[in-house]
């Protein structure tokens, strides 16, 4: 099995214990169905459980369901921040353990393609919250739309969920392909979700690697897999967090260990891309490097 990619050049160092600066991961799938936002949601909880102050941007701008997911009901979304009404701090939810909640707006065609304007408006509303949180995550809408390469270029991470289904495969072959030669993307982090047994997750997670291995230059990473676990629709069925409701499940155990996995990347210090500079000087206005 390929380990888990840890670089070893210069970098900024995060610990479970001392962070420093602001850890942006997006979390993106080719397809839906692969359980991307409940994996969001339960990482999100599991993170703030080990001391992160963590803040959630529900990027599947039009069709955003996180909220739902949590048995939240938002007042203002997204779509107010965009026109100006009303601030991120006015319209954010607080979910299980403490996370915050950026909600997206639903049935909203206009934000499922943000403008140049839109993109600056968003920038400009994260700046006041960049003292307040430790980790961002990004729950992109599933496919390849303009949003999704936009907001995964501005996350040092990105995370790809995947699934045993074979259509959930050539959709994330086809994101990470676009991802890497029009967004110049070259690390990608893939978590295999639903999984009966380790063995059948490294078994899906190699379809995928040997894709890309043979026809992008790319590093596709194994982090991990998610069990297929009954708690986890109970939970779901009951608009909360299976890491929140039912925390000895074995879903919730292995979300755990992946906050605690991601908790100790490192972060490169310098910017991976024109985007990254961009929300960098909103985000991250005190970097230790070594």
């Amino acid at each position: 099995m390929k380990p888990v990619w840890v670089p070893e050049q210069e970098g900024v160092e995060r610990s479970l214990d001392s962070p420093t600066r602001i850890q942006v991961l997006s979390v993106s799938s080719g397809k839906g169905g692969v359980g991307k936002t409940t994996v969001v949601a339960n990482l999100a909880v599991a993170l703030a459980q080990a001391g992160r102050r963590v803040v959630v941007l529900d990027a599947d701008l039009g069709l955003g369901n996180l909220d739902v997911l949590l048995g939240l009901v938002p007042r203002w979304t997204l779509q107010h921040v965009l026109s100006g009404a009303k601030t991120l701090s006015e319209i954010m939810l607080e979910g299980p353990a403490g996370i915050r909640i950026i909600p997206a707006g639903s049935g909203i065609p206009s934000l499922t393609r943000l403008s140049g304007d839109q993109r600056l408006a968003l920038h400009t509303a994260m700046e006041p919250l960049a003292g307040s949180m430790d980790v961002l995550l990004i729950d992109t809408a599933a496919g390849i739309s303009s949003n999704v390469t936009f907001f995964a270029a501005a996350a040092q991470e990105i995370l790809v969920v995947i699934s045993s289904d074979p259509a959930s495969l050539t959709d994330a072959y086809a994101l990470i392909k676009i991802l890497s030669t029009q967004h110049r993307e070259r690390r990608f982090r893939v978590l295999v979700n639903m999984a009966r047994h380790a063995a059948e997750a490294v078994h899906v997670f190699r379809k995928l690697d040997v894709a890309a291995d043979r026809f992008l230059t790319v590093s596709v990473d194994y982090v991990g897999w998610i069990p297929i676990d009954d708690y986890v629709p109970l939970a779901v069925s009951q608009q909360r967090a299976v890491l929140d409701r039912y925390p000895q499940a074995p879903s919730s155990r292995a979300f755990v260990r992946l906050a605690q996995q991601i908790a100790r990347w490192k972060i490169d210090a310098i910017p991976k891309s024109t985007v990254q500079f961009f929300w960098q000087h909103a985000l991250f206005p005190q970097v230790r490097v070594h």
